[in-house]
């Protein structure tokens, strides 16, 4: 189905993002950080985890509140394993900690094949999708996942949300093989929050066994959505359960008490994960019938997607397709109710406001 959007220029764009972030008190740096990764989350078509979510985010349990520390420095610990880096991220932005992160593991990858670096003590970087793809646009295999903020998702078989959306994202270099880089990105819920926020903004219904209401009951009215169940039944429960391990190993606690913010001695902030893979680190050479990596790459692509098969997608390519999209546009596309509520943040920060009559319309 048809949808219409306006048309925003990035610059327009990325500057009301950046006054947003600086008028509650971040570096400019952090700001940059910000308005960069919410430019990539929108020329992807992510709706549910563009800059309206971030700031959002930042209002109910970041700066705000004391969960995200404005100009925060990251503690890099002592490195015991060459291709390993944790940090203590002492609750700076999540998008400046993950850039940077992301960065790391790609140098680590170039030294020792592969590389990771575990985080404590952050706030929510939003879409994983974009630091993956970051590192596989520069030809890199990359991994990561984080906890949640909140515990909204209800275990298989219990009642009670104890449990993160808890997203895992990979992405896989392969442009050079099928056009596009393959990006399997998801949360471990049937939907992430933020879809459900976008679905109730627009009048739209959950799809079914997605959620359910304030006594448990499923329901797909998601203006009545108080918790979210896990997709696959135990699949995702097990999925969601990885997440809160690998937290705790790194040093989270609770996932009940994130985000709250007491004032005890319990720890309510977020763990981030990232790997990168160098992909010559997992070459075997022993292609068949003479071929390289990537048209391995390509021709295992093909076999998967051969006759009967034609309709199917490849994980990532909606994303791209949608890049193309904003490519042909000239700029960034939001709804006029997005267009809305970016003028309610220009208000805020003393910013004009975007003319809706004055923007382009594109349909999409």
């Amino acid at each position: 189905m048809m949808e219409t959007y306006r048309i925003v220029s990035s610059e327009d764009h990325n500057t009301l993002v950046k006054a947003a972030y600086e008028h509650r008190g971040y570096t400019s740096d952090e700001a940059d950080y910000a308005a960069q990764f919410a430019a990539l989350a929108a020329v992807h078509g992510i709706r549910t985890h563009n800059a309206l979510k971030a700031l959002h985010l930042d209002h109910l349990f970041g700066s705000v509140t004391g969960g995200c520390v404005p100009g925060a420095e990251i503690e890099k610990k002592p490195a015991r394993f060459k291709g390993s880096e944790t940090w203590d991220a002492r609750k700076k932005l999540g998008q400046a900690v993950a850039y940077e992160a992301m960065d790391t593991c790609m140098k680590l990858a170039d030294e020792y094949g592969i590389g990771q670096v575990a985080v404590d003590n952050t706030f929510h970087y939003l879409w994983g999708g974009g630091y993956a793809l970051y590192a596989a646009k520069k030809g890199y295999i990359a991994y990561t996942n984080c906890t949640s903020t909140l515990a909204e998702v209800v275990p298989f078989f219990g009642k009670t949300p104890t449990l993160g959306t808890n997203p895992h994202t990979w992405a896989f270099p392969t442009s050079g093989a099928i056009g596009f880089d393959v990006l399997i990105d998801w949360a471990t819920s049937v939907v992430a929050m933020g879809r459900v926020q976008q679905f109730a903004r627009e009048g739209k219904p959950l799809p079914p066994d997605a959620a359910v209401d304030a006594e448990g009951n499923p329901t797909t009215d998601a203006k009545k959505a108080k918790a979210l169940l896990p997709f696959g039944a135990h699949k995702g429960y097990g999925l969601s359960l990885i997440n809160e391990l690998v937290g705790a190993f790194i040093g989270g606690s609770l996932p009940t008490i994130r985000g709250h913010h007491a004032d005890d001695d319990e720890k309510q902030t977020t763990c981030f994960y990232f790997q990168v893979i160098h992909p010559e680190a997992i070459s075997g050479g022993a292609f068949a019938q003479g071929r390289d990596q990537i048209s391995n790459v390509k021709a295992v692509l093909s076999d998967i997607l051969q006759s009967g098969n034609e309709n199917c997608l490849l994980p990532g390519q909606i994303e791209a397709d949608f890049a193309k999209r904003t490519e042909t546009a000239g700029g960034l596309l939001f709804n006029e109710k997005e267009v809305e509520a970016f003028n309610e943040i220009a208000d805020e920060c003393g910013q004009p406001q975007w003319d809706l009559a004055q923007l382009p319309i594109c349909q999409s």
